[in-house]
């Protein structure tokens, strides 16, 4: 039996516009997957549960504020992290979200921008967030 880790646990959110748009942001250039497109979130850190973490992030990412009852849970996506020196195996847990208070800002990554979700799979994106935007796509 293959001795693996604990996997890393991260949340991701898709914010869907009136209009229908969803947004990303942009990594940093000097990030791992520097310069590439991703649904905004990160780690689930001890004692929080992921909605939790997901409400957090995206204060901190995006400066807007979120009810955790707001989310709706859509899919995940697991593989390995890579380009980091301790790697581990990852589980992205992907939500939707409709309703927010705030006019979503890049606090953390290199830039955001909304995209018509029939063209989010085309752009350039980290290895697991290919899987969450076609569970996107065909959950719309």
């Amino acid at each position: 039996m293959q001795n693996i880790s604990t996997p890393m646990l991260v949340v991701a959110a898709a914010l869907i516009a009136p209009d229908g748009v969803v947004l990303l942001q942009r990594r940093p250039s000097d990030a791992v997957h520097g310069g590439l497109w991703e649904f905004p979130g990160g780690k689930v850190s001890d004692r929080e549960t992921p909605e939790f973490a997901l409400v957090r992030e995206l204060q901190e990412e995006l400066g807007i504020t979120i009810g955790q009852g707001d989310l709706e849970p859509l899919g995940f996506a697991s593989g390995w992290t890579e380009g980091e020196s301790d790697s581990r195996p990852l589980v992205i847990l992907l939500y939707t979200c409709a309703r927010w208070a705030g006019e979503p800002r890049c606090l953390d990554g290199a830039s955001i921008d909304w995209f018509d979700p029939a063209v989010i799979g085309s752009l350039d994106m980290p290895p697991l967030d290919y899987p969450l935007a076609r569970q996107l796509v065909s959950s719309l």
